[in-house]
């Protein structure tokens, strides 16, 4: 039997020293709706009743990942792919909104960004 028989949700939590302001980031960079919004949880999703969400919460005790991965250091324990019609442009309006362009490039249709918390995620083209 399937862990996920009847229900529809499904949703990513990242954790950060501000759940309300790694939230903005990702609502401002993906123009998706912010609901149920608390100093230690916030829900973005791209409408009410499209079954998967994109949450936040605070941890008082949130370590910054650094990328590329150093021995000893916190490190990123996921990331997010989002492909995009022009690589940069993308990459320029993700500036705009927070992020910041890792000094690591691993590949040349790849560009590897992190959001305000550190959080590595990739902006590529096909």
């Amino acid at each position: 039997m399937a862990l996920r028989t009847s229900k529809t949700w499904f949703g990513v939590v990242l954790d950060a020293p501000d759940a309300r302001e790694l939230a903005h980031f990702y609502q401002r960079l993906l123009g998706w709706t912010i609901f149920n919004e608390s100093d230690s949880w916030v829900d973005l999703a791209p409408s009410e009743g499209a079954g998967y969400n994109f949450a936040f919460a605070t941890e008082k005790n949130y370590a910054r990942p650094v990328w590329p991965t150093v021995d000893g250091e916190p490190q990123m324990s996921m990331h997010l792919d989002l492909e995009v019609d022009d690589l940069d442009q993308a990459v320029a309006y993700a500036v705009e909104v927070g992020a910041e362009q890792a000094e690591y490039q691993p590949q040349e249709n790849v560009r590897v960004m992190l959001d305000p918390a550190g959080h590595p995620f990739c902006l590529y083209t096909d």
